[in-house]
């Protein structure tokens, strides 16, 4: 498998203004092919146990990961594609995917076609993602992660026909140039990274108190949908720009 160095978060649009308002993991390191924050903890066992029993064999936990002469309902293949990918092993789902018979992957389920662009993009092949992510409208909860495939895998194609690390213009250009598919965007304007209607509750907070306690941000990363560390940013960045001007009329 080519592994392709690791990538920083997608940017801000405002390479002068915000661009450190983005600075949470995005969870697609390529170093350790690792697709989750969050460990999924003990998913194998739930991934084991059939519909009909309440517990399964640490052997049949292993026989259903591996995806060998086994029949599984839909349910099941979704279940072992979400663990996979949780879990980061991108070699045993790329191999539960080819032990699929070709009518599941015909199916159009959509844990499988996740699970089959996650494979393309550690693989490299962006064409195939890109036609994955086109061929069908995907739920709410995946259009993050699938977005920061699409953008990367644009950087990624990009960095290597130019021969050199993408600047943060470099990366604003190709987001221009390749918008999200309406398949995994639900058409809200995104601004610095962020929703719309996400930073102007940023902004709003920032009228009333521009040094928030750590527990209003939290509050606020919660009404956001953003990660501590996002508020945390956008706040420094924030009053940072706003000191600019007053410090170039005033020298100290």
């Amino acid at each position: 498998m080519d592994r392709s160095p690791t990538l920083e978060p997608i940017p801000s649009d405002n390479s002068s203004g915000e661009q450190n308002g983005d600075s949470s993991d995005d969870g697609l390191t390529h170093g350790d092919n690792t697709l989750s924050v969050a460990e999924p903890g003990d998913m194998t066992n739930d991934v084991g146990k059939s519909p009909d029993t309440k517990s399964s064999s640490p052997k049949a936990n292993s026989e259903l990961l591996s995806g060998k002469n086994l029949t599984f309902s839909p349910e099941q293949v979704a279940c072992v594609c979400e663990a996979l990918q949780q879990k980061g092993d991108i070699e045993r789902l790329a191999r539960f995917l080819w032990s699929l018979p070709p009518s599941e992957l015909l199916r159009g389920s959509e844990a499988v076609l996740k699970a089959r662009a996650t494979v393309a993009f550690h693989r490299g092949s962006y064409r195939e993602l890109y036609a994955i992510l086109e061929s069908h409208t995907f739920e709410g909860t995946n259009h993050n992660f699938l977005q920061q495939l699409w953008y990367k895998s644009h950087y990624m194609e990009a960095q290597k026909i130019r021969g050199r690390p993408l600047g943060a213009v470099d990366k604003y250009r190709l987001r221009r140039k390749y918008p999200l598919p309406k398949t995994i965007w639900d058409g809200e304007e995104t601004i610095y990274c962020f929703k719309e209607k996400s930073r102007q509750a940023l902004k709003e907070c920032y009228k009333q108190n521009r040094y928030p306690t750590p527990d209003e941000k939290r509050t606020l990363a919660k009404k956001t949908g953003l990660t501590l560390t996002q508020v945390s940013n956008w706040f420094k960045n924030r009053r940072q720009r706003d000191r600019t001007p007053q410090t170039q009329q005033h020298p100290q």
